[in-house]
């Protein structure tokens, strides 16, 4: 008999953390194979600064020519994040919703894990996995940053790590919250990517439009990227996309037990 919600959940998604995992890594190494020929070319910095000067804060150009400006330009606030977004936001919304639609959480219903039990023992499985990723991304980043010369150290890659983990886990969070309120994954994903995108265009309106900027920190994009983020250390803004999820995760309990699933 199923009686550990947690276990079940990391073995169901066993196989896509190693699908992702193992693209990430090879991502991560291709992306990092072709710095020493742009590190050589002599007009790199002439190009670059030929770019909008909101664009060059947006993607830190500034520093492209740097290893940790490179990570960041083309891994860190550009591919990486969109990567753990649809992660994190379709494993949320497979998480009690999908089961849900397929009748598979019928059987963890038979036994004695209650809703809110159930809900935050999904969650755990959702930032576990995300975190295996985040993981993924800083072993194989300091690992290339090594092989082909980037000069990038732990410490900072590990904040860029822990910013895309993050950012994953909010939205990730939210999209479980939105399906275990709605049981509808569809919902799950519309509503959770809507948020993502809203967040994203606030991020980018707040570096064009001087009347946004003042709501610009708002956005988990801002909150995760705005300082780099590999070599940003730890910035206060982190605590509080961490602490949006759990806000996410705590509303959606009294909604769940409402909704008494099975019982």
């Amino acid at each position: 008999m199923l009686r550990n919600v947690f276990t079940k959940a990391i073995r169901d998604q066993r196989r896509a953390l190693v699908g992702w995992g193992t693209g990430l890594a090879l991502l991560i190494l291709l992306m990092s194979a072709l710095w020493p020929s742009l590190s050589a070319m002599g007009d790199l910095e002439s190009f670059l600064s030929g770019f909008p000067e909101p664009m060059q804060e947006l993607f830190n150009l500034d520093e492209y020519g740097t290893g940790v400006g490179y990570y960041n330009t083309e891994l860190f606030t550009a591919m990486l994040p969109i990567l753990f977004l649809a992660f994190g936001i379709g494993r949320g919304a497979r998480a009690i919703a999908g089961d849900e639609e397929t009748g598979t959480l019928d059987a963890v219903l038979l036994t004695q894990v209650s809703p809110r039990g159930l809900l935050v023992q999904q969650a755990a499985a959702v930032a576990v996995g995300i975190t295996l990723l985040g993981t993924v991304v800083l072993v194989s980043a300091v690992a290339s940053s090594a092989i082909f010369g980037l000069g990038v150290g732990v410490g900072a890659v590990a904040s860029g790590a822990l910013a895309i983990t993050l950012l994953g886990l909010e939205f990730g969070w939210l999209s479980l919250a939105i399906g275990a309120a709605t049981g509808s994954r569809i919902k799950a994903l519309a509503l959770s990517s809507a948020a993502a995108v809203a967040a994203y265009v606030l991020y980018l309106a707040g570096a064009l439009v001087d009347g946004v900027r003042p709501w610009q920190p708002l956005s988990p994009f801002y909150q995760a990227l705005a300082e780099g983020p590999v070599g940003a250390g730890l910035p206060l803004s982190y605590l509080w996309m961490l602490l949006a999820a759990v806000v996410f995760v705590l509303a959606a309990i009294p909604v769940l037990e409402r909704r008494d699933i099975g019982r």
